[in-house]
C-alpha cells in the first residue's frame, strides 16, 4: 500500500506531514519525503517500509506512522 499525502502522528508523540513519495536515483528504492510539523521543518526521507513498519512499544505493535485526520 502506497503511502498517501497528508499529515502523520509518529508512535513517539510528534506530527509530520507527508509530501509524497520518491525514487532513490541508484537503487530505484521507493522513499518517503515528509517534513516534521516542529522545529525547522525541514525535508527528510525514509524508505517506505520502514515508512509502514510496526515497531513494539510496551509489549504492542503500533504503526511507526499512523494517518490522521488534517486540523
Amino acid at each position: 500500500m502506497a503511502v498517501e499525502p497528508g499529515r502523520y502522528r509518529h508512535y513517539k508523540g510528534k506530527f509530520y506531514q507527508v509530501i509524497g513519495t520518491a525514487r532513490h536515483s541508484e537503487t530505484d528504492e521507493l522513499m518517503v519525503v515528509y517534513r516534521p510539523l516542529y522545529g525547522e521543518g525541514g525535508l527528510w526521507v525514509r524508505p517506505e517500509p520502514m515508512f509502514q513498519e510496526l515497531v513494539e512499544v510496551d509489549g504492542a505493535r503500533v504503526p511507526r506512522f499512523a494517518r490522521c485526520d488534517e486540523e
